[in-house]
């Protein structure tokens, strides 16, 4: 029987086959593709969701899913302590969290007593990988900050991320440096470290975590991850969760 029509089964849960359109939640709330992919709109930004893949959001984000594939899609809420620095946080692939939540669903949580201790430790994995290694903001200016998040993911230099979004590249270094006091490049890269950090803390693999935060290569993630870590590059290229984990 395929996974569509196991969803029918259990009518109360069927969303979680069937996807559901814009609303709020008045608590943290992560989104996890169980299998399958997702088309998740939040905050006006659009991912796309693969198998595993997951996006933790803060309490009262707008969001709308699309499942695709016959996939299935779970919608964890979180304690309210257990919230993202961003009001949106991509997280990709996270082995400790897939490993969680496979857990949850082969013990089938059905009462809130029963419920609580997975969601504690939801929480408590989801605040440990999002400790940011290195202190970013995001600037004030509307442009900017749209730019900002979409550089984070992208590989595009700055001038055409700066196309993109109606400003000049000399514009977007100046509101950087004032609004944030760090030139573009160097908020770019530590705002993307953190999110390889968070990702290799929670047992990732290096290419996945280069891949996630917007590295080219594996290489060039080390060299970066040492640069800003001070930590040498044969212990990150050895045992980067051990290596990273302290200080994250």
């Amino acid at each position: 029987m395929a996974l569509r029509a196991l969803g029918d089964v259990v009518a109360e849960n069927s969303i979680r086959f069937l996807g559901h359109q814009t609303h709020t939640h008045d608590v943290p709330h992560l989104v996890y593709v169980v299998a399958g992919s997702a088309t998740l709109e939040a905050d006006g930004e659009r991912f796309t969701l693969a198998r595993h893949e997951a996006v933790w959001m803060q309490a009262s984000v707008p969001h709308s899913c699309q499942i695709h594939d016959g996939g299935m899609v779970l919608g964890p809420f979180l304690d309210d302590h257990a919230s993202p620095g961003a009001r949106v946080h991509a997280l990709g692939v996270v082995p400790a969290l897939v490993e969680l939540m496979t857990t949850a669903l082969v013990a089938s949580p059905a009462t809130n007593e029963q419920i609580e201790p997975f969601r504690e430790a939801i929480s408590d994995l989801l605040r440990a990988i999002g400790r940011p290694r290195f202190p970013v903001r995001l600037p004030r200016h509307p442009a900017a900050v749209r730019l900002a998040r979409e550089a984070v993911r992208s590989t595009a230099p700055l001038e055409t991320l700066a196309e993109r979004h109606h400003m000049s590249a000399r514009q977007v270094q100046r509101i950087f440096l004032s609004e944030v006091g760090l030139p573009f490049s160097k908020w770019r890269t530590r705002a993307r470290l953190n999110g390889a950090v968070a990702h290799l803390v929670g047992g990732g693999d290096v290419h996945a975590a280069a891949r996630l935060s917007g590295f080219a290569t594996r290489a060039g993630l080390l060299r970066a991850l040492s640069r800003e870590t001070g930590v040498p590059l044969d212990r990150i290229a050895q045992d980067p969760r051990t290596a990273l984990a302290p200080a994250a």
